[in-house]
């Protein structure tokens, strides 16, 4: 990607070494035609991000579509989330995704954990110099987003990284700060034979949120009305102050391998080898929410102020084995896992009806296989595993087939059965609130997930999915965990096209999805559409800048969206009032030079003359008409 003492270079009809690059962070091709300037010494592909999987892409200094949409602070696409007015604040779920295999339920408190690490989302790279990424984009009223990563090999076999995220955003509504810090750390070795090969890494997170429970009933009409008095958005009412949720995290971990027995043919193109790792992993998490004074809007109270906190703590030890040979088509895994979990509270409530215990604690062994094959253009990833002994029950199925032919399309299909316990907070949890108290015997859940995709360059990209789920745990319109007695059957399919005349690009996606049964107690648009329009090309003599330039237009139907409870820091069902059937247009101009990419956008265009019914959930509006920018800035020594 660079050398030492020279700067990357990416211009079109620009090179040294007459490669061309087409790359993406997720796929490896670029979506943008570029040329990279290279010297002997070091190539693009040596500076490598290596993921928990052990996929490997490249450091990717260009600048897309892709990348205008992952330009914010979760650096992810936000196609089926529709965000709070709040940079740091929470995302109300425009559309789902079942395909997740899992033996273990999680702590809960969702809407915090969307701006949680999680193992799998942790990044190991490997690099021939000293490598740096810094982004930075504005706030909403006195505030700013701040990642930065640092990394570097500091021998051939050994890499260490550092990455600091901060976020304080105080927001333009009463009590609606945000403040986040995320800060990791990891290393990656081998031995020079590369039969010992190990990686860890340190995570915490610190993520504060000052939560007001939404706009009043009046301040509701007050804003949808326009009102002239009330453009200070300070000055319209929130149902409570002086109220804070917080969650802080630790998390160590360590996986280590060794390959016991190697060897290839005597063409030396076919490896056989067999491999024995150790994994472990700690981590602690604690959730607190804080307030002044109770608040009627949440409920009566036990106590005047409100102080609750819940803990959880896991660890995992895991043993496994991995062989691999062409007889088989690829590798076949097997692993052995103790995991130990603790829930809970520091004292146990007695109430008139039932005893509320202290804490949820056990622990289960679990085993499971994978086989992984590929043959000409067809590959199969499969899984199984199921907890065989413990406190918890769960089991699950998973398999993705895909076939690719030539360039021209890859086509694959993903099943995954998986029973599942429900998250923790739906089985017990304790508050100072009254009606915040339970401890509730729960079946698990049971899904059935079916999926197709279709990628193609010249053809439209399609992805189709189909589930099915048992016992669906959900927060009812009281905040009080329950189970569907019935089935939840969901559809949801997407298509994706991009239409190129020249220097001009339409890109348009739609998603179309369909609760067949238990449309009363999961709610989603029936449509989501997201297209840009614009414009790119090199500027200026000698083409230092690329421009990129447009617009981007979002819509979804009016549906019932889930309110947000932030005591829980979950989303709970409603069903009385209706969001969505607003256009949001957005323009951005984006530029490139050398390896800094700059970005500029102005945000809901159409709140200037349309009406006010733009809104995340029923009492908490998207953010109004904005002018942001920000930068990603690679350094290569």
């Amino acid at each position: 990607m660079a050398q030492r003492g020279k700067e990357l270079l990416v211009g079109k009809g620009k090179t040294l070494s007459g490669r061309q690059l087409n790359d993406t962070i997720s796929n490896g091709k670029f979506e943008e035609e570029s040329i990279i300037e290279l010297s002997a010494k070091t190539h693009y592909t040596d500076y490598k991000m290596i993921s928990y999987v052990k996929d490997t892409t490249v450091v990717d200094t260009t600048l897309s579509l892709k990348k205008e949409r992952l330009f914010n602070h979760l650096r992810r696409d936000l196609l089926e989330f529709q965000s709070f007015h709040n940079l740091g604040s929470p995302y109300n779920q425009l559309g789902y995704s079942f395909n997740e295999a899992n033996l273990l339920p999680k702590t809960g408190m969702r809407v915090k954990h969307q701006d949680f690490l999680e193992i799998q989302d942790v990044k190991y790279y490997r690099v021939p110099t000293p490598t740096s990424e810094l982004f930075f984009r504005t706030g909403i009223q006195q505030g700013q987003v701040l990642n930065s990563v640092l990394t570097t090999n500091v021998s051939p076999n050994l890499n260490l990284s550092v990455a600091y995220k901060g976020l304080r955003s105080l927001g333009d509504y009463q009590s609606a700060l945000a403040s986040h810090q995320n800060v990791r750390a990891t290393s990656s070795f081998q031995t020079k034979n590369k039969r010992y090969k190990a990686r860890l890494h340190f995570v915490s997170h610190n993520l504060m949120n000052q939560e007001n429970g939404g706009l009043t009933d009046a301040s509701v009409t007050l804003f949808i009305a326009k009102d002239a008095n009330f453009q200070d958005r300070k000055r319209l009412e929130v149902n409570y102050t002086g109220a804070e949720s917080m969650l802080k995290t630790k998390r160590y971990y360590l996986e280590h391998t060794y390959d016991l027995w190697t060897h290839k043919d005597t063409t030396k193109s076919s490896k056989s080898a067999l491999q024995l790792g150790h994994e472990f992993s700690y981590s602690k998490k604690y959730y607190n929410f804080t307030q002044d004074k109770f608040s009627t809007f949440i409920g009566e109270a036990y106590q005047n102020n409100i102080a609750d906190s819940t803990y959880h703590n896991t660890t995992k030890n895991a043993v496994f084995a991995k062989f691999q040979s062409p007889y088989i088509l690829g590798s076949l895994g097997f692993k052995a896992s103790l995991s130990q979990y603790a829930y809970g509270y520091n004292s146990v409530l007695h109430l008139e009806s039932q005893t509320i215990p202290n804490r949820l604690k056990g622990n289960t062994l679990s085993a499971e296989a994978n086989w992984d094959a590929s043959f000409k253009t067809f590959s199969l990833k499969s899984k199984i595993g199921a907890i065989i002994s413990g406190d918890l029950q769960g089991n699950y199925l998973s398999g993705t087939a895909k076939y690719s032919k030539d360039s021209l399309f890859t086509a694959s299909a993903t099943l995954t059965i998986n029973s599942q316990a429900p998250n923790f907070n739906f089985q017990l949890y304790q508050s100072d609130y009254i009606d915040y108290n339970w401890h509730n015997s729960l079946k698990n859940e049971n899904t059935q997930f079916l999926g197709f995709s279709f990628e193609s360059d010249k053809l439209v990209d399609f992805e189709a999915s189909w589930a099915l789920k048992e016992n669906y745990t959900y927060f009812n319109a009281a905040s009080k965990p329950q189970q569907y007695d019935g089935v939840l059957n969901y559809v949801k399919a997407k298509a994706h096209k991009a239409i190129k005349y020249k220097k001009i690009t339409l890109d348009n996606t739609l998603l179309y999805q369909k609760v067949l049964s238990g449309n009363d107690v999961f709610h989603v648009p029936e449509l989501v559409t997201e297209n840009s329009l614009f414009f790119t090309d090199y500027i200026f003599k000698g083409d230092p800048l690329f421009l990129q330039t447009g617009f981007t237009f979002k819509y979804f139907t009016k549906y019932q969206a889930n309110n947000f409870n932030p005591l829980l820091n979950e989303f709970v069902l409603q069903d009385t009032k209706e969001i969505g059937n607003y256009p949001m247009l957005d323009f951005f101009v984006n530029g490139q030079i050398r390896r800094t990419r700059l970005y500029f956008k102005v945000e809901n265009i159409t709140s200037l003359f349309s009406s006010h019914n733009y809104f995340a959930t029923p009492n908490q509006p998207y953010r109004d008409f904005k002018i942001r920018f920000g930068v990603v800035w690679n350094f290569f020594i």
